[in-house]
């Protein structure tokens, strides 16, 4: 099974230079699609409980947080000085990421937008729903209407 986010993807979404991507693609051939795959199925691991996965679209939160992690365990892999400023972020990120998976698969602070499961209704997560009414004038305009038809009743038209 392939994970949400693929080597191109990951190339473009990630803050590590392609150049480095290639380099890692070419002394572990396969090792970044098997880490989507690992850090994709670990998400769903998480959030199996409340949302419909795997994800067949999948959302734009997610993609965030598999390329937040890979890019931590990409860099970890390929080697990096601990020292770096920019490592720090990066750890930060993939923290931050670990983080809003168990956030999202909290129910009760969890309000990610993410598909539920059809057992939990719109009371207890971020779902997408349309207005239940909709009208393109003020709500003052019922009395203009009113107005206009009394006074027209008045007239005698």
């Amino acid at each position: 099974m392939a994970g949400y986010i693929s080597l191109s993807e990951f190339t473009s979404m990630s803050v590590m230079p392609a150049s480095d991507i290639a380099q890692l693609e070419v002394t572990s051939p396969g090792w970044i699609a098997a880490q989507s795959d690992l850090i994709s199925r670990h998400i769903d691991a998480r959030l199996r409980k409340r949302y419909r996965v795997p994800f067949v679209t999948v959302p734009v939160a997610v993609q965030m947080w598999v390329t937040s992690i890979l890019t931590h365990r990409a860099y970890l892999k390929r080697g990096v000085d601990p020292t770096d400023v920019q490592s720090q972020t990066i750890v930060d990120d993939a923290t931050r990421a670990q983080e809003e998976v168990l956030e999202a698969a909290n129910c009760d602070t969890g309000l990610f937008d993410l598909p539920l499961l059809s057992e939990y209704n719109a009371a207890s997560g971020a779902v997408k729903g349309a207005p239940l009414s909709y009208s393109e004038q003020s709500p003052y305009v019922w009395m203009d209407n009113q107005y206009n038809l009394a006074k027209g009743e008045d007239r005698g038209y």
